[in-house]
């Protein structure tokens, strides 16, 4: 029996949502190279890879306050130089994503799911403009039967409006859901939707264990999952 099967009393989900950014892929040196461009045009220093990576989760509206204000409280930043450097940043990501990588364990795991005729879904606080052509490029289009970005919807993750949307579409109960991701905004979201959640070590949550948001399961590789685990049975 696999961690997957034993989360479901020995049966498989009928749907499995994914967050992209830091669960499926690491995107941070391509956000982050787009990040330092808006600075650098803006003419402010540049942020680089480290800090950025505790600041993304909430969207490219947050991450870009977050970057104007150096650090995660944004409250003090103005509206209108905001917006400029939101558009500055969208046209410098837009730019290409060749340091963007899948993690390891990835493919196995979708090809495992789609093989048993799984649902599948990503649901991201990414712009919805972004995920297609990113999953084209690093080569998981295909796989996925939604999309849900973060302007997809009026609300955004940790909100679980997005859970609701796609197990409605698939007409699936959260009982037979199950969401993966790496962030606390994953986790609950996952909860708010009383749907189980698999939280995974490597991705980005802020500098903090993913493990204190107390998902359903952590894990350190998406083969795990689906993995034949020795004594379950």
């Amino acid at each position: 029996m696999t961690r997957l099967e034993q989360l479901f009393d020995g049966t498989l989900p009928r749907l499995v949502m994914f967050d992209l950014d830091g669960t499926l892929m690491d995107s941070v040196p391509d956000l982050a190279a787009a990040v330092d461009k808006m600075l650098m045009l803006l003419g402010r220093p540049p942020a680089g890879v480290a800090r950025v990576r505790d600041w993304v989760g909430n969207g490219s509206r947050v991450l870009v306050r977050r970057a104007l204000a150096g650090q995660l409280d944004h409250d003090g930043v103005a509206d209108e130089l905001a917006d400029e450097a939101l558009a500055l940043f969208m046209q410098a990501y837009a730019g290409g994503h060749e340091l963007t990588a899948v993690y390891p364990g990835v493919r196995d795991c979708l090809d495992w799911l789609r093989e048993r005729r799984v649902k599948l879904a990503i649901i991201t606080n990414k712009p919805a403009q972004f995920i297609e052509p990113l999953l084209e490029e690093k080569g998981l289009a295909g796989y996925f039967d939604w999309l849900v970005g973060g302007d997809t919807l009026p609300q955004q993750k940790p909100d679980p409006a997005a859970l609701f949307w796609v197990m409605d579409k698939a007409g699936v109960a959260p009982s037979e859901s199950l969401f993966v991701g790496d962030s606390r905004n994953d986790v609950r979201a996952a909860k708010a939707a009383t749907v189980r959640c698999v939280a995974l070590t490597y991705g980005y949550n802020h500098g903090e264990p993913i493990a204190d948001e107390q998902p359903a399961l952590v894990l350190d590789d998406l083969r795990e999952l689906v993995a034949s685990v020795p004594g379950l049975r």
